[in-house]
């Protein structure tokens, strides 16, 4: 196998293919990525929700954008409701509140609640992407999962197995790929171990973008706050889109409920080493608290 390891909007990623990829995929890759990264990222004063922030109104889409921009936001409205309000795509200025900003300052000020109303206030429309009022819009719940998505899709045609890593959501095209659950607390040590074949595990945790006080990036939007009950999940479906949305309703009671309606499996770890998973989960967990020290396995987060 070959690997592609490059470093883009602001994570790691690792490409795995069967034969090296060539300057033509390399570069049709690296212009998906830079398309999303221009209309999603709210760290870049040229991207699209970045001209929305202080005023709202409406911002042409080309037809891709206006396709994530549905899938994205259809995704969101069911996280929404399965989760009372706790996962919402307007959640950025919470998060800037608390330090998460594009200076990466991590100085908190007050917690700021993410707006209630924000399905009548954001929507794709008619090829545009329409916000009505000042408002940060942050698709971190969904938007990695559905960028690996775009990857994978764009090298369907590659022959033998096809893994794109965008560390933390993983997706396996023409094979499968055995994966070690990373304890939140420990990377050197595993939870769990699950094969993927031809389908993807995503992953979220506490630890990976934490600052001072005990501050992390996974917020309830009803609180602006910090989740504190679970560290880290994983959620397998048949796409990183909805892998990636499970994974963070599984901070909240209502993912489980959500996971089982779009029949994804999943596992989760509390803050004080509890572990769950579902009851259809196909790979191996170890014991509640404890784990193994990773070895040959990919890792995961």
């Amino acid at each position: 196998m070959h690997a592609w390891r490059f470093d883009a909007i602001g994570t790691r990623w690792e490409i795995e293919t069967a034969e090296s990829l060539g300057d033509g995929d390399r570069a049709r890759i690296q212009s998906i990525i830079g398309s999303f990264d221009e209309t999603w990222s709210r760290f870049r004063d040229d991207s699209v929700v970045s001209a929305l922030r202080e005023r709202g109104g409406s911002a042409p889409l080309d037809p891709d954008a206006a396709a994530d921009a549905q899938a994205m936001l259809d995704v969101y409205r069911e996280l929404d409701l399965a989760t009372h309000g706790a996962v919402n795509p307007l959640i950025g200025a919470a998060l800037e509140a608390l330090g998460y900003d594009a200076a990466l300052s991590l100085q908190a000020g007050p917690a700021l609640q993410a707006p209630g109303d924000w399905r009548t206030r954001l929507r794709a429309d008619a090829g545009a992407l329409v916000l009505e009022g000042a408002a940060v819009i942050d698709v971190g719940a969904v938007g990695k999962g559905r960028l690996v998505d775009l990857i994978s899709d764009a090298l369907e045609g590659n022959a033998g197995r096809v893994t794109v890593d965008g560390s933390g959501d993983l997706r396996v095209r023409g094979g499968t790929a055995r994966v070690a659950l990373e304890h939140p607390y420990d990377p050197a040590f595993a939870i769990g171990v699950v094969e993927v074949a031809d389908a993807a595990l995503c992953a979220s945790g506490v630890t990976r973008r934490s600052w001072a006080g005990g501050l992390h990036h996974v917020l309830d939007g009803r609180t602006g706050l910090p989740v504190r009950t679970w560290a880290a999940t994983w959620a397998l479906a048949g796409d990183a889109l909805h892998a990636d949305a499970v994974a963070t309703a599984l901070f909240f009671d209502g993912g489980p409920p959500l996971a089982d309606r779009w029949g994804v499996e999943w596992v989760r770890m509390s803050t004080d080493g509890r572990v769950e998973r579902s009851a259809g989960f196909p790979g191996e967990v170890f014991t509640a608290g404890g784990g193994r020290r990773q070895g040959g396995e990919d890792a995961e987060e």
